[in-house]
């Protein structure tokens, strides 16, 4: 398959699951009847994003995988014929959770899952409280479209994440997320987080020579404790050829369905021209497992 015709569906989310599920079906099945193969969600899309504060209560919101969510998605990937990616609050034992990552393949089964790697703990992303470091480490998922590198939001600040997942065979990379703005930051400090957000994407893409998708949520969200001004989400969902060109983008302000066709076969022309892996100095790379370099 050279051609692969890929979907993303940025959205508000509510406290209402079963509202947030709806929507998204809805978005889903229009994605797929205008030929969508593969379809990514945005983080965490079953609810608020509920790291804005610590609340103990939040783990009963937490399910398992396979579980709810896998179940019902499953059915209706089975149904439209699509691989679908979901990122759900995976309880995996007692006392044990992990912002997780699921792929399901066109026949509705669970083809791979991807737990978060990088957990950041910042006001109003409080994930540390919720969840435990993924354990599955960088491993592209196989489906029948090719191996999808799966990371999750703070993931995507990371070279060496996306590195590990192409040097590991990924035909694509993608980043289900939930980022935004503190309201109260000037206009200016928001377009710099937004656009280093943006080029720091496109450079994981350049430097593998390899597309990404990164899907971020929308709309403002209050913080449940009042303690902050609450995080307005800034979409702007997109895809980034394997040389760092946008392909589409969402606004920062509207829920979407966006399609675009991502040809696949554009990473062998230019690794060939831009040989980036052969060139790689993996002789002198020893000190990236120092947290710093003294």
């Amino acid at each position: 398959m050279s051609i692969l015709n890929v979907a993303l569906i940025q959205q508000t989310c509510s406290s209402d699951r079963d509202d947030n599920i709806s929507k998204t079906t809805t978005a889903i099945r229009l994605a797929a009847n205008q030929g969508a193969q593969l379809v990514v969600l945005q983080e965490l899309h079953t609810g608020l994003y509920f790291c804005q504060a610590e609340n103990t209560d939040i783990f009963d919101q937490a399910e398992t995988i396979p579980g709810p969510s896998t179940k019902q998605f499953g059915e209706l990937a089975a149904e439209l014929g699509i691989v679908l990616v979901l990122s759900l609050f995976e309880r995996r034992a007692t006392g044990l959770y992990h912002n997780t990552a699921v792929v399901l393949e066109n026949d509705g089964t669970i083809a791979g899952t991807y737990r978060k790697m990088h957990i950041p703990d910042d006001p109003g992303y409080y994930e540390k409280f919720y969840f435990t470091p993924g354990d599955l480490g960088f491993k592209p998922i196989p489906t029948s479209l090719g191996k999808l590198g799966i990371l999750v939001c703070w993931d995507q600040w990371y070279p060496e994440a996306a590195r590990m997942m192409c040097l590991a065979g990924a035909d694509l990379l993608i980043y289900p997320t939930a980022i935004g703005y503190d309201p109260n930051d000037e206009p200016v400090e928001q377009q710099r987080q937004r656009e280093a957000w943006i080029t720091v994407q496109r450079g994981h893409a350049v430097a593998n020579a390899t597309p990404l998708i990164a899907v971020n949520r929308v709309g403002y969200e209050a913080d449940p404790s009042g303690t902050t001004a609450g995080t307005k989400f800034w979409g702007n969902s997109f895809v980034a050829g394997c040389q760092g060109e946008i392909l589409c983008q969402a606004s920062g302000t509207e829920e979407e369905a966006l399609l675009v066709d991502i040809d696949l076969q554009r990473s062998e022309q230019i690794r060939r021209i831009w040989p980036f892996l052969r060139d790689r100095r993996i002789d002198a790379y020893q000190d990236l497992l120092k947290r710093f370099r003294d």
